[in-house]
């Protein structure tokens, strides 16, 4: 069990975080960090999303950890300090989205091997709800799942999707699948915008947050996703879209103002999905759990509450 860099600093989260490597089962090499909590009702996976990595959350795991819940999230491989999979370290990338599996099975492994309490539970933004929601169906081991903004479709204009398909798939073929997507650049998203035009968060503090931790530590910063990734990405939600909804009871969170993901499509999975609840949002955008302090409350209790309904130490 190797130590690896955990930036307490710039995380803001509970005391005691540690993270390590992992080698996955292809021998990439991912971070894993966790906060660890005394007396703790179970761990919950917290899945990221695209660009994102482990101290990113660590507002998040304090807010679980006063609800009595230790935290593991994953600098997925491509992203944070994980290796990258791209020549371009900037480009947003990864070989078969079923990869992004192998990263969550390793973690899982890395959690039992250090003994986290169970049950365990998922929290999956964006891109990490689109993971998660296959690892489901690989039996990850949770009690419940809970969803922030899951990338189960990505919000494109009408005339655009069949492009982004009709590019993405014959760039492989021709062999410029490695370059950006149409619109991506190398810059993170976070570092080119200002708080007044950007589709992540109304919350000010939360947005210097974010854009502090790239400040001080710019080796975690992610552009564009690559065609590849867009390709892949947008096979692996649409074979999502044609299964039933796992039997794992679920909560998933919605802002009203909702810019990245696609919404019906959440909408349309969530309404199929037995033991389960969509919460709308008002005035909220795509990172629930980073908006203003009264939106985030609410997802915390909410998400807590499925997880203590699902808890031994709860019944």
């Amino acid at each position: 069990m190797e130590q690896a860099p955990f930036f307490a600093d710039i995380a803001d989260g509970p005391d005691g975080g540690v993270a390590h490597w992992l080698r996955c089962a292809d021998g990439h090499r991912i971070r894993v960090g966790h906060w660890p909590l005394a007396s703790a009702k179970g761990t919950v996976l917290l899945f990221p999303g695209r660009t994102e990595y482990i101290e990113k959350y660590g507002r998040a795991a304090q807010d679980l950890a006063q609800r009595g819940y230790a935290t593991l999230a994953i600098d997925w491989r491509g992203q944070g300090i994980a290796d990258r999979v791209h020549d371009n370290p900037a480009v947003g990338h990864v070989g078969r989205f079923e990869d992004y599996q192998l990263d969550a099975q390793a973690a899982v492994a890395h959690a039992r091997e250090l003994g986290l309490p169970e049950p365990f539970f998922l929290l999956g933004h964006s891109m990490g709800g689109c993971i998660g929601l296959r690892s489901l169906y690989e039996d990850l081991p949770v009690a419940a799942a809970c969803f922030s903004a899951p990338m189960w479709g990505i919000q494109m204009a009408a005339p655009l999707r069949p492009l982004a398909w009709g590019l993405s798939t014959v760039s492989r073929s021709l062999g410029f699948s490695h370059a950006f997507a149409p619109g991506q650049v190398s810059d993170s998203y976070i570092e080119k915008v200002d708080f007044s035009e950007n589709t992540l968060t109304s919350d000010r503090d939360m947005f210097d947050y974010m854009k502090a931790q790239l400040t001080a530590h710019p080796e975690f910063s992610l552009g564009g996703a690559s065609l590849h990734w867009l390709n892949e990405s947008l096979r692996e939600m649409r074979g999502l879209s044609l299964r039933a909804a796992p039997n794992v009871p679920c909560v998933s969170f919605l802002g009203s103002d909702e810019l990245i993901v696609d919404p019906d499509r959440i909408v349309a999975r969530m309404r199929k999905w037995p033991q389960s609840e969509l919460v709308m949002i008002p005035h909220a955008r795509h990172e629930v759990m980073m908006e203003t302090p009264e939106t985030r409350k609410l997802v915390f209790d909410k998400a807590c509450a499925l997880f203590d309904a699902q808890s031994p130490v709860m019944a």
